[in-house]
């Protein structure tokens, strides 16, 4: 205290002029302190404001730190990587594979595929997008604390998000949708988008009459609808009369295709839970996996997408066209047999391994969507 004050009286520490070193030394000093004293005083103190910068004889303000492209790269691949996870990026390949599979059913002809078909995919394909964004979102909006205990990456649940962040990310694509399926003039795509904004809401919105997934029947009709019914349906049709201008027809492609993912749908509505069931018993779900136990959910659904399989044959062998009866029964045999393969290999008591084989199951959602163009 007693040097401070000597040191004040000298006039080295002034806040509005530099820091030197050789001045301040000279002045301790004249007042006697000694050597190793002032050595102590005048040492670098990373935890003291100013001292390093007092050493090396610069001025107490902080530099700025410099521009550095690599932090910046960093930033923005850290922020794609949560958008990323907070669009549930393989519902987004399912929408989009799904929406170009339906696409292809009316194209008659190779002239068919022409700009203008490119033109009206890629329309279907971003408006529908947006709309699947909003629907992941809102359903992750409303479910922040049952994510917590079920899938904590999510980027609401860890935190990455706020609320207010959702709220803005949800409203911006939901409006985009709307916005695009308006001024494209499709009124099969507009329909398509509004049905699936109801379902979508009333399936995760936490209001009177409202929040479906909590009822398992309810919670399966409405992914079996938009999955199953819009997304072949509706898509087609806007290819079929808004695109092509042709008259609407159901041809027997496309109503294979609606049964084939009505099997499928509900298969993803079930199967969805099993992982969740601890979330789920928490906070009041009550899903099917919930009320009968995850060995009899995921057998249920093997058993269902097996059927499904066995159906396609059928389809596929009744066929008059030879290239397409040798795929489409040869494709459902591989994929049917490798669903068995690893249905009998899975560890039910393993979290990590019921999960892998749900994202699995989305992975045949996309090969049968792959199959489904080629049934004539």
């Amino acid at each position: 205290s007693n040097v401070s004050i000597q040191v004040s009286q000298c006039g080295v520490w002034n806040a509005q002029k530099k820091f030197h070193i050789g001045t301040s030394a000279r002045c301790i000093s004249s007042h006697g302190v000694e050597g190793n004293r002032e050595k102590h005083l005048f040492s670098k103190r990373p935890d003291k404001k100013g001292l390093t910068n007092a050493t090396s004889g610069l001025p107490f303000e902080s530099e700025p730190e410099s521009y550095n492209p690599k932090n910046s790269w960093k930033a923005m691949q850290t922020s794609l990587d949560v958008f990323y996870r907070f669009s549930r990026p393989h519902t987004v390949v399912g929408t989009a594979l799904s929406i170009i599979s339906v696409s292809l059913l009316a194209v008659e002809k190779l002239s068919d595929i022409s700009p203008l078909f490119f033109t009206g995919l890629l329309e279907a394909i971003v408006a529908a997008l947006f709309m699947n964004i909003y629907i992941v979102g809102l359903n992750q909006l409303f479910d922040i604390e049952i994510d917590k205990v079920n899938k904590p990456y999510l980027p609401l649940a860890s935190g990455e998000y706020s609320v207010a962040t959702g709220i803005i990310i949800v409203t911006s694509f939901a409006i985009m949708s709307f916005l695009l399926g308006w001024v494209t003039g499709s009124w099969p795509l507009f329909w398509a988008l509004f049905i699936s904004f109801v379902l979508g809401t009333a399936y995760s919105i936490n209001l009177p009459l409202l929040r479906w997934k909590r009822f398992a029947f309810l919670a399966a009709l409405c992914i079996l609808v938009v999955r199953a019914v819009i997304v072949q349906l509706a898509f087609f049709m806007h290819m079929q009369t808004f695109v092509y201008r042709r008259p609407a027809v159901l041809t027997r492609p496309l109503i294979f295709a609606t049964a084939f993912m009505s099997f499928f749908s509900v298969v993803i509505a079930l199967f969805k839970d099993i992982p969740d069931i601890d979330g789920d018993k928490i906070f009041g779900i009550q899903s099917f996996t919930v009320r009968l136990g995850q060995k009899r959910v995921f057998w249920t659904c093997i058993y269902l997408l097996e059927m499904a399989y066995g159906v396609a044959l059928l389809v596929g062998a009744a066929s008059s066209c030879l290239w397409s009866k040798l795929i489409t029964v040869i494709g459902h045999i591989i994929l049917g047999s490798i669903l068995w393969y690893r249905a009998k290999s899975t560890d039910l008591k393993s979290k990590d391994a019921i999960t892998s084989f749900y994202m699995f199951i989305w992975k045949l959602f996309y090969a049968e969507y792959l199959l489904i163009p080629l049934v004539r």
